[in-house]
């Protein structure tokens, strides 16, 4: 569970630094104050945001590659970022399996998302996952 506290903090910080260009690191720790994380989940989950944001423009071309018809900016910032979180995990973290990845990635998107934003999220990131193989 402590893993998926670490993701859903590194998606909040990657929706408010697109909606609202926040400061990442300001946002990141703000986050904090209310979810205590441990150690290496700290870790985890900057690292998700850290490596997101440098790789944004690699991550979201892949993205709309399988992203028919939808640019990356009509898409709802909620799963923009889902996707781009889930995305970086599978494409630059071997330790995490891409169907980990990709199970986490849907059931934030059923929080955070609407009604389709699970199936939408698990459609681009599947096909993402299996061009690596």
């Amino acid at each position: 569970m402590s893993r998926r506290k670490a993701r859903e903090i590194a998606f909040k910080v990657l929706f408010q630094v697109d909606q609202v260009e926040a400061d990442p690191k300001q946002a990141f720790e703000y986050l904090l104050r209310e979810k205590k994380l441990k150690d290496n989940d700290y870790s985890f989950s900057w690292e998700l945001v850290d490596g997101c944001l440098k790789n944004l423009d690699v991550i979201d071309k892949k993205i709309m590659v399988y992203a028919r018809d939808w640019s990356i900016e009509r898409m709802l910032s909620v799963d923009r970022n889902i996707m781009r979180l889930a995305s970086y995990e599978i494409l630059y973290i071997d330790s995490t399996e891409d169907v980990i990845a990709i199970d986490e990635a849907i059931e934030i998107s059923k929080k955070y998302g609407d009604e389709n934003s699970g199936k939408f999220v698990n459609a681009i990131l599947d096909k993402i996952s299996g061009e690596k193989k």
